[in-house]
């Protein structure tokens, strides 16, 4: 595979990695807020339940790391094959 083409897979890469850290921080950030405002309410019953209006908390975060992962496995391979390639 040339330099190019390799240089092109390690910069997908990169993107992957950095949309994932994005998708992984801004995940954290709103279940912390979500959580912070369900327990600031006098109502407690959902919070001790712990069953949450909002199924899709924890996607982000999981969405987050499997870009992080795809696009680390993504810089690996880019950067073997622009060193033994």
């Amino acid at each position: 595979m040339p330099y190019p083409e390799s240089f092109i897979l390690m910069v997908m890469g990169g993107v992957f990695v950095g949309v994932g850290l994005g998708l992984f921080f801004g995940g954290r950030r709103q279940e912390k807020d979500y959580y912070d405002r369900l327990a600031s309410r006098t109502d407690m019953r959902e919070f001790l339940e712990y069953s949450p209006e909002r199924f899709g908390l924890g996607a982000l975060r999981m969405g987050g790391l499997i870009s992080i992962i795809v696009g680390a496995v993504m810089l690996g391979v880019g950067g073997g094959l622009r060193l033994w390639g």
